[in-house]
């Protein structure tokens, strides 16, 4: 009796309380817009955060209420982008489909390594140290941050070069790895076949050939090399234009420190059809 009458109380508190929390959620409930819901099923589920939002709900009631445009989620792609259109009765449209790049080649035997870092594992730590340990002050320090923060295994430190390497497969276009990035050696690009500059130092000719093989030393072999008058020196750096830009391969047979690549390998443009 000592046992069965604590028991007895104890088992019907409890079903008193799960009959007073049944009452109150019914009584108090808060009504779901049915869209919200039907967005919501269609997005990925990942809670990246990549949309700017508090995860997949967050964004699905900003699509239903039209505060977010239907490809604010960069993981859902354009098959959740169209799925959405026609949820919303919205128009077809063509939506530019993106994926990271590393933007420096300063690996190891490449770029110069100025100390040992013995300390806290994070590109941003050792970005707080003065002049850091390697000699490039733009290069890519390859302690592994934006391979941590990415939610899609798509980024790992290749082991021979020390730097990360992006696999478009597996890549997402989220951004989290570009926003992550002390050094800003991360950037995302149209998902096609195309060239680009994989450096970012603006140091001069002569500081950049003192610190790394394939730095860009702005000689701008490139510029008169193009014959589509694609690549342009502004500010201070290369740019080349996309859309003037022909695959030709002039620019990264040229190059003297070959700091013009190759990248991609599918369309930019997806048109989806609602």
């Amino acid at each position: 009796m000592n046992i069965l009458i604590p028991t007895v109380l104890v088992g019907a508190l409890g079903l008193a309380f799960g009959l007073m929390l049944s009452w109150f959620a019914k009584k108090f409930a808060v009504p779901v817009n049915p869209l919200v819901q039907e967005v919501e099923r269609v997005l990925p589920g990942a809670n990246c955060g990549a949309c700017g939002f508090p995860g997949c709900s967050g964004l699905a009631e900003k699509i239903a209420s039209g505060e977010a445009p239907v490809n604010a989620c960069p993981v859902g792609g354009p098959k959740a982008w169209a799925e959405l259109s026609r949820l919303l009765g919205q128009e077809s449209s063509s939506w530019e489909v993106k994926r990271a790049v590393v933007l420096c080649q300063g690996g190891k035997g490449v770029a110069q390594v100025t100390a040992e870092y013995s300390g806290v594992a994070s590109c941003k730590a050792a970005n707080l140290l003065p002049g850091s340990f390697k000699g490039c002050r733009f290069g890519c320090l390859g302690l592994g941050d934006c391979v941590r923060v990415c939610p899609f295994s798509a980024i790992h430190i290749d082991p021979e070069s020390g730097l990360p390497v992006v696999n478009w497969e597996k890549c997402t276009g989220c951004g989290k790895c570009v926003a992550e990035c002390p050094r800003k050696i991360l950037t995302l690009v149209p998902r096609k076949e195309q060239v680009t500059v994989a450096c970012v130092s603006f140091d001069s000719a002569r500081e950049v050939r003192k610190v790394c093989a394939k730095g860009c030393i702005k000689c701008q072999v490139c510029v008169r090399t193009c014959p589509e008058g694609a690549i342009t020196f502004e500010n201070g750096k290369i740019v080349i234009s996309r859309e003037k830009c022909t695959l030709c391969g002039l620019c990264i047979e040229k190059c003297p420190t070959h700091c013009i690549i190759r990248v991609g390998k599918t369309a930019a443009l997806l048109e989806v059809r609602g």
